[in-house]
């Protein structure tokens, strides 16, 4: 299926979720990502961490659920993300990781996600490395939002997502490092850094030549 015929069926038909669920079946794998420049020393040693790419499919297109975290937090404060945070050692795998964060931060219900497979680990230059975990969920949801970690969420479309049109190369300097990174700005939004680089993961997974 080529790429603009996959764009054109992003919703709840079942194109998209067969398509998906063929590639991780087949063992697709995608090229990793890595941020570069880094903007600070990395942390030694890695922190292990897992995020849920959580697909929504709606009747009326399929949407992906991100999350804008709270301006105090130790890492990452204010960004657009992925559900998801470190392993913990009472976590049985990196799923188990995505769907604890889920549930703890935005109040998905296990019952609703289907998860599919991993995309390949994300090593962002402050020192975490990323699982992301790639599932549907079934709507209707009904989220909790822990008020401490998340200040909002929002569906943007997966079309516009995976349309390698809105992926843009950005550059910001700090600390004197001049870094480069992927974004994804979508109305007010500025989804960048390490969610935009695995939803470039994504479309590369997707679209990667078999």
């Amino acid at each position: 299926m080529s790429e603009s015929l996959v764009l054109s069926a992003t919703d709840s038909s079942g194109t998209l979720p067969s398509l998906l669920r063929r590639r991780f079946r087949a063992g697709i794998v995608a090229p990793p990502i890595r941020e570069a420049a880094p903007a600070e020393p990395a942390r030694s040693p890695l922190v292990h961490a897992a995020v849920l790419v959580p697909i929504i499919l709606r009747a009326s297109g399929a949407t992906l659920l991100l999350t804008q975290r709270t301006a105090h937090l130790r890492d990452h404060a204010g960004q657009i993300s992925f559900p998801g945070g470190r392993c913990e050692a009472s976590d049985a795998s990196p799923e188990a990781t995505a769907l604890r964060e889920a549930a703890e931060e935005v109040g998905l219900a296990a019952t609703q996600i289907e998860i599919l497979g991993r995309l390949p680990e994300y090593h962002t230059v402050t020192g975490f490395l990323i699982t992301p975990i790639v599932a549907l969920v079934t709507p209707p949801l009904n989220l909790k939002l822990d008020d401490f970690e998340v200040a909002d969420v929002f569906e943007p479309p997966l079309e516009f997502l995976l349309d390698q049109k809105n992926h843009q190369r950005h550059q910001r300097e700090f600390q004197g490092v001049t870094r480069e990174y992927w974004a994804m700005p979508w109305q007010d939004r500025y989804i960048w850094g390490a969610t935009a680089g695995m939803l470039v993961s994504l479309h590369h997974f997707l679209f990667a030549e078999t």
